[in-house]
């Protein structure tokens, strides 16, 4: 249980230093799309298009760079026959970086919903880093229809302008990762409501694996949710964004109502790790990322 199992993979090897340096800061570009690469951080900012956002009692509404309020997104049940795009950012923020600055960044990718592309999007601080030494400070997830509206949200100017103006000048390192997903379970494509705990999990695979052990995998992450009830989303996918992701080639986003749920299936050490045996001969690491998605106040 990779994704939603967090610490029941601490045998796994972390991301060294040099894994780290790899990320080349200035030169990243926006999600995939090549013509735009006016910086690293642009690249692991760039989402996918509009996806029909599932049934949620909350529409994010933060400040925005206009100061107008971005209009609301409509809320729209999508059929499991119906797929997503999943764009996930995580960055290490610089030490001692000024507080202020480091709201200003969150508040202003946040203001990034209003972009028409996108369906979903939430960022703010990590809770928890596992099996890594990375110490990300802070995630970034959106959700779109297909990889054109990502590449669309990518080059859109308020996107660029928050990376360069907001983000860049106060991070020292970040990765991206893309992935479709599909909606297993319906509820799997409704935007989270704030105060949802998120599990973000990135596994790096075994050289010479085949989709035959990616199905089998992404199988298991899957299946999860039948035996966590806890679990009220989760999506998973192969990353369709390598030049950004550090060699993780698989990742899955677990949504629980609090911290409570997610730490009441940690606790379920029995059952975690039956499920664990069914992947780890083919992973070659893998770490988790936890977060709980901010309220409106506090965005």
């Amino acid at each position: 249980k990779s994704l939603v199992l967090g610490n029941q993979f601490n045998h796994c090897p972390s991301l060294n230093h040099s894994q780290i340096s790899s990320f080349q800061i200035p030169n990243m570009m926006l999600s995939g799309n090549s013509s735009f690469i006016s910086s690293p951080f642009s690249l692991a900012f760039s989402p996918p298009k509009r996806i029909p956002c599932l049934q949620s009692s909350f529409s994010f509404k933060p400040y925005s760079r206009s100061g107008r309020s971005p209009p609301s997104k409509t809320a729209v049940r999508m059929s499991s026959s119906q797929t997503l795009v999943e764009h996930v950012v995580l960055f290490k923020v610089k030490e001692n970086t000024d507080p202020s600055k480091v709201n200003a960044m969150v508040t202003e990718l946040n203001s990034l919903v209003s972009i028409d592309e996108v369906l979903h999007l939430a960022a703010g601080p990590v809770f928890r880093n596992q099996f890594s030494s990375l110490n990300y400070t802070h995630a970034l997830h959106s959700r779109y229809k297909t990889k054109e509206d990502l590449e669309a949200y990518a080059a859109n100017p308020s996107h660029v302008g928050v990376v360069n103006e907001s983000v860049l000048p106060i991070i020292e390192d970040a990765m991206a990762v893309d992935w479709i997903a599909d909606g297993g379970y319906e509820d799997d494509l409704v935007a989270p409501p704030p105060g949802s705990a998120v599990r973000l999990s990135f596994l790096k695979l075994k050289e010479s694996l085949g989709d035959k052990e990616k199905s089998e995998i992404l199988g298991v992450i899957k299946g999860l949710r039948r035996d966590f009830p806890e679990i009220k989303q989760i999506t998973c996918g192969e990353n369709f964004s390598p030049a950004r992701a550090k060699g993780y080639s698989l990742a899955s986003f677990a949504v629980f109502p609090g911290m409570s749920e997610m730490d009441a299936v940690d606790a379920k050490e029995e059952l975690v790790n039956s499920q664990k045996e069914k992947i780890k001969e083919y992973l070659e690491s893998m770490f988790v990322v936890d977060y709980v998605i901010p309220a409106p106040a506090s965005l």
